[in-house]
């Protein structure tokens, strides 16, 4: 089967989205051509797993398309957005989608936390 990019993301003949061929979960360390950044995850987890993971990130203007990407799938991966660059959701987060943050530099740029309790909307931060 022929792997194509359109609009930079990989596709297959019928035009169904596929994983980069240039990346191998094996390896941290990942080529990565400068339209790349398209590479799309799959979430493991439901609409109601627990969210225990606090991830903030400050990203620069420069890297508004990987900043953009990694927000996209924070969404992906069922979380919430609490401020702007403060998300809340389950954990953990995929081994793979780590090692391709890491890939494109945004690891340096962003923060995790575990949580002692799972965070849920209806909590009242401030009694």
């Amino acid at each position: 089967m022929k792997i194509r990019n359109y609009k930079g993301i990989y596709v297959n003949s019928f035009g169904i989205p596929v994983k980069n061929p240039n990346f191998n979960n094996k390896k941290d360390k990942i080529n990565i051509t400068k339209r790349s950044y398209g590479l799309s995850f799959n979430s493991d987890f439901s609409d109601n797993s627990p969210k225990d993971l606090v991830v903030i990130y400050d990203v620069p203007e420069e890297q508004k398309k990987e900043r953009d990407w990694f927000r996209r799938h924070l969404k992906k991966f069922n979380y919430i957005m609490i401020q702007r660059s403060v998300w809340v959701g389950p954990s953990p987060l995929p081994k793979d989608f780590i090692a391709y943050v890491k890939s494109i530099g945004l690891k340096d740029k962003l923060k995790t936390f575990k949580l002692a309790k799972a965070y849920s909307k209806n909590d009242n931060l401030f009694k």
